[in-house]
């Protein structure tokens, strides 16, 4: 058998003619004349090799090589239906693989919004790499992922970012610390003492050092930890004042207290932030309409800050233009 001479459309007019046992009931549901019809069973016989059909009473009866070559037909087809299905699934993100990079403090958001999503979509895949700003903002340089978390985007040349949740910081203490019986705190009370602090380039860095830089302020201690977790596992075990994401601390901790600070106030914001330059899965589009219409059920709605609708609106548009 001739492969190369095969095609879809030869099938079709095959399994129509095998189906109707007429060429003429077959030109016609096919928008095709008799002669085309006839043409192409006898381009289908010589690719095949084998005799397709017989007379019988004015009908086209298959032969047994053209009923195992029908059967065979119906289960490419059947093949396609299901591959054209799975296309339309992953079209409406249903389907595929939504990758997701974040800084270290987005773990303690995301997986609230992932996990629901993960139940209700369970063929999509996701798939999450996390690490520190750093690391972060080199895989967005790459452009290895659908989608990036930050609290402070990089450079948005190529990219959209949408917020969606406030980021309060807080100065933490053990609870039986000295700082921790007061009613009021000063910056310039902590600064003397000894603090635990991410590494530089971190967003929660970039703030506090921001923070005591335009109070004047130096720290006189510091001790710099690779993580939130190992930050706050330090001060519960009293070895400094740390400054951590409120999101960072669990509610029924109980080994810490957050200082009451006089003219802190320092808040960043967490944002969605996809690149222009690259395809985007539709397994993450779907995610990021899924964040956008379930923010308040999944996350405190004290710290939402909803503005995926612009960012979902500017994808769709962008979309249409290509």
């Amino acid at each position: 058998m001739d492969l190369r001479q095969l095609s879809f459309r030869l099938l079709e007019v095959f399994m129509h003619v095998v189906q109707f046992g007429s060429v003429s009931e077959t030109a016609r549901r096919l928008h095709l004349t008799q002669p085309t019809v006839s043409l192409q069973l006898k381009r289908l016989q010589e690719a095949v090799g084998e005799a397709l059909f017989f007379h019988q009473q004015q009908r086209l009866i298959p032969t047994e090589a053209g009923l195992e070559l029908f059967r065979t037909c119906q289960q490419v087809l059947e093949q396609f239906n299901d591959f054209e299905q799975y296309l339309h699934e992953i079209k409406g993100g249903e389907r595929g693989m939504c990758r997701i990079a974040m800084v270290n403090t987005a773990q303690y958001i995301l997986p609230k919004l992932m996990g629901p999503f993960s139940v209700a979509h369970p063929h999509v895949e996701m798939k999450v790499e996390i690490g520190n700003r750093e690391q972060v903002i080199a895989r967005f340089e790459r452009a290895e992922d659908d989608l990036y978390v930050f609290s402070h985007p990089p450079s948005l040349e190529h990219a959209l970012a949408g917020r969606f949740l406030q980021n309060p910081l807080v100065l933490v203490v053990p609870c039986d610390h000295v700082l921790a019986k007061q009613n009021s705190v000063s910056l310039s009370d902590i600064a003397e003492r000894r603090i635990l602090l991410r590494e530089r380039g971190s967003a929660t860095r970039m703030l506090f050092d921001s923070a005591l830089q335009s109070r004047g302020l130096v720290l006189s201690d510091s001790m710099q930890m690779a993580s939130n977790e190992a930050i706050r596992v330090g001060v519960s075990a009293g070895m400094g004042i740390a400054v951590l994401s409120r999101h960072v601390i669990p509610s029924e901790d109980r080994t810490l207290k957050v200082l009451p600070i006089d003219d802190f106030g320092l808040v960043s914001h967490w944002y969605f932030v996809v690149r222009t330059d690259r395809h985007i899965a539709h397994a993450a589009k779907h995610f990021l309409r899924f964040a956008e219409t379930n923010l308040d059920k999944y996350l405190e709605k004290t710290w939402i800050r909803n503005e995926l609708a612009a960012l979902n609106s500017a994808l769709n548009n962008k979309v249409k233009h290509n």
